[in-house]
């Protein structure tokens, strides 16, 4: 877990919360993001519920990317807040959002192309056998091992996790970023468009391992322009557009074309017509 003063985090939780606090694993109020005169996120409430998984749609620039790199803090906010596993949070960097249980996996992967599985899974976080003042001697063995249970845990099949990633096909590498989040048993996984430049094959691998999170009862938040996937394997859809939340939807309640018609502006919910 991150220390206090990583996080900034106080004991204090989201006010209207009430009993439903402990159920609740992330929760934004007023969340903002400018660039210069640019407002690429504004006002932004958002909440996902432990076992939950939330698809975010919305088209190009509507701000889907940029609200993950807030809650990550990949970025700092502008304005608003945000509570994270019942407590007020405020990250001073990604590496404070993983150590309290945030897993992303972005578009890009972040991966070491020439390092082996276990070593980026543990990058930034190796496990040590022996501290010799500035020097120390890292527990590859341990790192192994729990690489091991995080690939068997998700369903990754890596045929060899000594095989750098730069010799890895497309699909291998999206497992891996994704196996990163099951070795370190994450509180909430972030999917940012995980399947858009994978083969059919690949894409079927992913989702599975989605799948395997979600019977897990782990929450997850889906960036995805793929309607058959989310609607798959989703409960709610959040629609952005031009940096606003447009539309909560409920999977069983909506159809494609319904959010589609959310994500170009021929509709909107009413509660969300006056910040529009």
């Amino acid at each position: 877990m991150a220390s206090d003063s990583q996080t900034k985090a106080t004991d204090r939780t989201a006010p209207q919360a009430g009993a439903q606090t402990g159920e609740v694993i992330l929760r934004t109020e007023g969340l903002t993001k400018h660039y210069g005169g640019v407002h690429a996120l504004v006002d932004c409430n958002f909440e996902i519920r432990k076992g939950e998984h939330v698809a975010i749609m919305g088209d190009n620039g509507a701000g889907k990317s940029t609200f993950v790199r807030q809650i990550t803090a990949v970025e700092q906010r502008t304005s608003g807040k945000v509570w994270f596993d019942g407590r007020y949070v405020d990250f001073d960097g990604p590496l404070a959002a993983r150590e309290a249980g945030i897993e992303t996996v972005y578009q890009t992967l972040a991966l070491a192309d020439h390092l082996d599985v276990p070593d980026n899974l543990f990058l930034g976080r190796e496990k040590v056998k022996v501290r010799l003042g500035p020097f120390s001697i890292l527990d590859y063995k341990a790192m192994r091992e729990a690489t091991m249970r995080g690939l068997e845990r998700t369903g990754v099949k890596i045929p060899n996790i000594r095989n750098t990633i730069e010799n890895m096909s497309g699909g291998q590498r999206q497992c891996v970023a994704i196996a990163r989040t099951a070795t370190f048993h994450s509180k909430l996984t972030i999917m940012d468009e995980p399947t858009a430049a994978l083969g059919v094959q690949e894409t079927a691998q992913v989702e599975n391992i989605i799948r395997t999170l979600k019977e897990a009862g782990e929450p997850l938040i889906l960036i995805s322009h793929n309607m058959r996937q989310v609607m798959d394997l989703c409960d709610r859809i959040v629609v952005w557009r031009r940096g606003r939340i447009c539309a909560n939807l409920r999977k069983e309640e909506t159809d494609g074309q319904d959010v589609v018609a959310y994500i170009t502006g021929a509709k909107t919910q009413p509660e969300y017509e006056a910040a529009g």
